[in-house]
């Protein structure tokens, strides 16, 4: 992280929020002390609530105390509430003045929509969601044009409405330098509970944006480092009104973004997607563990598999059924063909992105259907697909071209109805044409599925 600063000289003011014991700090201090940077004088501003901490991080910074013109400022005030004061001219408030550059480990924490911070940062015109995001968004806000922002964070700010405008802010201020991607969940940061991939953003504030460094690597010993430049258009495309932020794996385009036949909205084919409305807790005095008169299938992600739809399934921990009646039934399907995509994959799986088809038959003659809340559902005005449609759109979402552009914006365990919604898919002929072929194969391979979409979208 000290590393994707870019040489300067002057005098630097260094922001440190949520400091910890100091690591990044003493990383950046350390690439001074030995020429990386050429600074007449470093001030820096550590925030850190835990005050048992402080001498933590009074003993890190001890040793740069005789390197050149050096100040380090312990803060224990909480850094939301001291910045927006700031920003805002607070007469009450401690003065601070803007930086040059920031290092941040932000903390990761959800705040509810009436908390003090989130009524604090609204005041200085910054809507978001988590600390994280809050924290970069005031270190930009606090920074002096040109002043440098690097920052290790959960990738979820990439996509999604939650983040929208917490994006906007950062891309409306600041370009894009750098973005180095740690693509295992697991390895990074083992001891952390967050079910996304990390990244380490490099901002430059009112920076003229071009090309964007692009580096990942499998965890934080950097062995498998490969690193690729991009233009700005693949980052953040010119078109996404919701600006989601992209993250290249190589300079290729893939089939994609390639390919003039895969430009088609939802809306353009005549489809909706859905999440399953089925929420199981809410529901639970109508939920069956095995078919009974008066109930219809309840289906969750455990009846899909790549053999198809197995139901019902002898399982003490999933329902199989749900009673149908005045209460439930908006809460139902009618039965049909219907793609469906689980919302949730596990931590290392193959592909983000996993697509079903819902069979009738194996229903018998049920009338309707429940999707359970982990699913989202493919439809046409809440009814089914024709079956050579439901089929080759659960191809299509399964190739490795839309797992590789679904990866490049989503991060994290969660498919949403809204990352499906603006996708674009092949037209209806396409996807037709699709299912025709695969109701005549056998089983398939990921190679035979990749190989036939880049035939009929070429």
């Amino acid at each position: 992280m000290a590393g994707l600063f870019p040489d300067s000289g002057g005098f630097c003011r260094l922001l440190d929020a949520g400091a910890g014991i100091g690591s990044l700090s003493a990383a950046f201090l350390e690439k001074w002390r030995n020429g990386g940077f050429h600074f007449r004088g470093v001030e820096l501003d550590a925030f850190e609530i835990d005050r048992t901490l402080h001498p933590h991080l009074a003993q890190t910074f001890v040793k740069y105390r005789d390197h050149g013109d050096f100040i380090a400022n312990i803060r224990d005030d909480d850094f939301i509430h001291a910045a927006t004061e700031a920003l805002s001219g607070d007469l009450f408030s401690q003065p601070l003045e803007c930086y040059t550059h920031a290092i941040l480990n932000p903390p990761y924490k959800k705040m509810s929509s009436r908390s003090a911070h989130r009524l604090a940062l609204r005041r200085v015109g910054i809507e978001t969601v988590n600390l994280y995001s809050a924290f970069v968004a005031l270190a930009v806000a606090m920074t002096v044009p040109a002043g440098q922002i690097v920052a290790i964070i959960p990738r979820s700010f990439c996509n999604g409405p939650y983040y929208r405008p917490f994006r906007k802010f950062i891309l409306d201020r600041a370009a894009i330098r750098h973005m180095h991607l740690f693509e295992s969940r697991c390895q990074a940061f083992k001891d952390d509970a967050v079910l996304q991939e990390n990244i380490i953003i490099g901002l430059e504030r009112c920076g003229q944006q071009g090309l964007v460094t692009v580096s990942t690597s499998s965890n934080d010993t950097f062995s498998d480092l490969v690193t690729h430049e991009h233009p700005y258009e693949r980052i953040v495309f010119p078109d996404d009104p919701e600006r989601f932020i992209h993250v290249p794996s190589s300079p290729e385009k893939n089939a994609l973004e390639q390919s003039p036949a895969i430009r088609y909205t939802l809306g353009d084919l005549g489809l909706k997607v859905s999440t399953g409305p089925v929420v199981d807790f809410r529901l639970k005095p109508y939920l069956r563990g095995m078919p009974e008169p008066g109930t219809v299938p309840l289906l969750y992600p455990v009846h899909f598999s790549s053999s198809g739809t197995t139901w019902p399934i002898d399982s003490k921990k999933k329902p199989n059924a749900i009673v149908r009646d005045a209460d439930t039934e908006k809460w139902l399907y009618p039965s049909g063909f219907y793609c469906v995509v689980r919302r949730f994959s596990s931590k290392e799986e193959r592909h983000r992105i996993v697509a079903s088809v819902v069979e009738p038959v194996a229903f018998g003659d049920a009338p309707m259907l429940g999707f359970e809340n982990h699913l989202n559902l493919f439809h046409e005005n809440k009814h089914g697909l024709p079956e050579r449609l439901a089929r080759g759109l659960s191809v299509f979402l399964n190739t490795s071209a839309v797992d590789d552009s679904f990866r490049r914006y989503n991060g994290h365990t969660q498919v949403n109805a809204t990352d499906l919604k603006r996708m674009k898919y092949p037209n209806r002929e396409i996807l037709i044409e699709l299912g025709d072929w695969v109701m005549q194969q056998g089983e398939l391979t990921q190679t035979e599925i990749d190989a036939k979409l880049a035939a009929l979208v070429e």
